[in-house]
């Protein structure tokens, strides 16, 4: 894989954290984790609405590039699909930029951002049970079993999605990391 796809790889997660973090700390005032989505700090009209929304879809492009380098290392089929629906997922990541809150097509973007995501990762964990990555694929699944029904959890217990959103960010930026991380040590 090429370095450049590794520094995208591993700046993808920083770019949409570090956008989230701006925005929050510039709508301090109003916007809070347990009571607002993460959307909100990107609706339109808001000022700087951009802060969140580029960098969310700077984060899928370079996450899509990233991704375009984990699929040279794919071992098989199942492999390969769970990737490349997680590149599906990853553009809807870019359309929740691009269709902020206040626009009809957000809400479903962004659903399906999460939803695709969980299932991209999930049949990717089976492609590494399958290539004998067993580490890898265990990994994936207790990720999995412990950060969806904890975002599910937080959906139920808070007034906003914002926290349900970021455990989700999380999760999925941590198995990303761990992928990143297997992969960069059999590259060197």
């Amino acid at each position: 894989m090429k370095k450049s796809k590794l520094y995208a790889g591993l700046l993808a997660p920083l770019v949409a954290f570090t956008g989230i973090w701006v925005a929050a700390h510039i709508n301090r005032s109003w916007w809070t984790l347990t009571n607002n989505a993460i959307s909100d700090l990107g609706k339109l009209g808001l000022p700087y609405n951009w802060i969140l929304n580029g960098s969310l879809v700077a984060t899928a492009i370079l996450g899509i590039y990233y991704a375009t380098g984990l699929l040279e290392h794919a071992k098989n089929l199942v492999e390969r699909t769970g990737i490349w629906i997680f590149v599906v997922a990853l553009v809807f990541l870019g359309l929740i930029g691009l269709f902020p809150e206040g626009t009809s097509p957000h809400y479903y973007v962004s659903w399906a951002f999460f939803l695709i995501s969980a299932l991209g990762i999930a049949v990717t964990g089976v492609g590494f049970l399958i290539s004998g990555e067993k580490k890898l694929c265990g990994f994936t699944l207790m990720l999995l079993a412990i950060g969806v029904p904890l975002a599910f959890w937080a959906k139920g217990h808070f007034q906003g999605v914002a926290v349900a959103e970021l455990i989700s960010a999380i999760t999925i930026a941590i198995w990303h990391y761990g992928v990143l991380f297997s992969v960069a040590r059999k590259v060197q």
